[in-house]
């Protein structure tokens, strides 16, 4: 799996690029089916605290696939982000019928 990391608003962080990688090295080993994943991490205006956002996009066989959250750090918004997505192949995954 090809995957692209885009930081918005805010500095590369090392830190974050292997956590994320290891992550997702995990679902594209287990859904080896999963082309590509393009990650965008951004700090957006909000009161709340609740600022930092991870989107991921997921290029696959049929509609892509999309999760994004909002939480106060960086690595819990990207840990939820991965979760959706782990649902989402799940369900992808149980429609595909094998030969």
């Amino acid at each position: 799996m090809v995957v692209n990391i885009q930081y918005q608003k805010m500095e590369v962080s090392e830190s974050l690029n292997k956590i994320l990688l290891k992550k997702l090295d995990k679902l594209g080993r287990k859904h080896s089916w999963v082309i590509n994943a393009n990650v965008l991490f951004k700090i957006e205006n909000d009161k709340t605290g609740q600022d930092k956002v991870c989107e991921i996009e997921l290029s696959a066989p049929g509609p892509r696939l999309f999760a994004k959250s909002k939480k106060d750090n960086f690595e819990k918004a990207m840990v939820e982000t991965v979760d959706e997505l782990k649902r989402q192949l799940e369900k992808r995954q149980s429609v595909f019928v094998r030969h």
